[in-house]
């Protein structure tokens, strides 16, 4: 799938399945907050849940530039199924990078079908940016198992998935606290018995403002008790931390295209309709106020493109590259909320109408500024990369 016409033969079926069997439904589905099990099951068909997994593990293996275009083009017509299969992947590409090949030959190929589907479960009620700031414990019970106490939330997937890639302390007492964090592979099920896992609960969906249809809920554990071998990534305690950050470097880059995907539907529907509504005898795109507006908004969201592909890059040649992941995600987000604000102006009263998608983007924007670490926190790791790149 490396080649340019893989490639374009991919963007064109997705292409071809958006306008055939997304956009016809989902002003109607977004607005009842529904989740989508129709176009899911048509995403397993594609291999999205194994889109960026290699294909010796029975993967597509996509590069992320591959990937990151699918991302932004499904994100122009409904931002939420992005979440469905890019919180997915962040946990499959952790038993891909770092777990033992009993691991891989076990998790890998349920991941890649999307027959086992879940998410990264980091958040806490009390710890969302700063990791280390977690609080759920798993404790050695010296026979090969670990039992977890604590809980987790804004989950995505945490209903309609099945397991979740689970941030942990496994030695609370570790100095600096990243050195005591470990990250378990949680079901909710034994995949192999069907029978459902004690000590594992779903409280309620939280309801959002923006990204419908996806569900996000809270997870609750008491006595949860896993097999180190099985789901212990890696095999081995204290690991956990530098796992999850490597695992939202893609995350950055996803919820950048994300970025990418708002900023250029909201272009286009600012666009197309700058040249029909008429004031003053003339369209409004013949204002000069309007096309100060539709410039910002067109340059904006070029440099989103180039800052993502940017990082995709650097991810595909194996370099480090938070600072770009994190230029990236910052600069797409902010675009995506900038531009979804000056298309609803433009629209005027339609845009804030809900017969008109410009309210769904204004109102999913937002949550880029926010996922996957705030905006606020990458300045600071886009800051604290560049000293450490350029020592003076």
């Amino acid at each position: 799938m490396a080649d340019s016409v893989d490639e374009r033969q991919m963007l064109d079926a997705i292409e071809r399945w958006l306008q055939r069997d997304v956009r016809p439904h989902v002003m109607e589905m977004e607005h009842d907050d529904t989740y989508p099990h129709a176009m899911v099951e048509q995403m397993k068909a594609f291999g999205l849940f194994g889109a960026t997994i290699s294909q010796e593990h029975g993967g597509l293996g996509l590069s992320a530039r591959t990937y990151s275009k699918i991302v932004a083009m499904i994100s122009e017509e409904w931002m939420s199924l992005t979440g469905i299969f890019n919180s997915h992947l962040m946990m499959a590409t952790l038993v891909e990078k770092f777990g033992t090949p009993a691991q891989q030959a076990y998790w890998l190929p349920r991941f890649v079908t999307g027959e086992l589907r879940g998410a990264l479960a980091l958040t806490e009620p009390g710890a969302g940016t700063d990791l280390q700031g977690i609080r759920t414990r798993a404790r050695d019970t010296g026979q090969g198992t670990w039992v977890i106490d604590g809980a987790k939330t804004w989950i995505s997937n945490g209903i309609e998935g099945g397991a979740v890639a689970l941030l942990v302390k496994t030695d609370p007492q570790a100095e600096p606290a990243r050195r005591g964090m470990s990250m378990f592979i949680a079901p909710k099920v034994d995949a192999e018995t069907g029978t459902p896992y004690s000590g594992f609960s779903v409280g309620r969906k939280l309801e959002k403002l923006g990204y419908k249809g996806i569900d996000s809920a809270e997870l609750s554990f008491d006595g949860y008790e896993l097999d180190a071998e099985r789901h212990l990534i890696g095999g081995e305690p204290g690991r956990g931390f530098y796992q999850a950050v490597s695992g939202l470097e893609l995350g950055r880059i996803n919820v950048a295209s994300r970025g990418v995907g708002v900023a250029r539907r909201a272009l286009r529907e600012a666009t197309a309709y700058a040249q029909t509504r008429q004031t003053f005898g003339q369209p409004i795109a013949e204002h000069q106020a309007i096309q100060l507006k539709l410039g910002e908004m067109a340059t904006r969201t070029r440099a989103a493109e180039l800052l993502t592909d940017d990082a995709a890059r650097a991810y595909d040649a194996g370099e480090r590259c938070d600072m770009e992941a994190g230029m990236a995600k910052y600069f797409a987000s902010e675009a995506a909320m900038e531009n979804a604000h000056e298309a609803m102006r433009i629209h005027g009263a339609y845009g804030y109408s809900k017969e008109y998608p410009i309210e769904r983007l204004y109102r999913d924007a937002p949550l880029m500024c926010i996922g996957e670490g705030t905006n606020e926190m990458q300045r600071i790791i886009i800051a604290r990369q560049l000293v450490a790149r350029n020592p003076a």
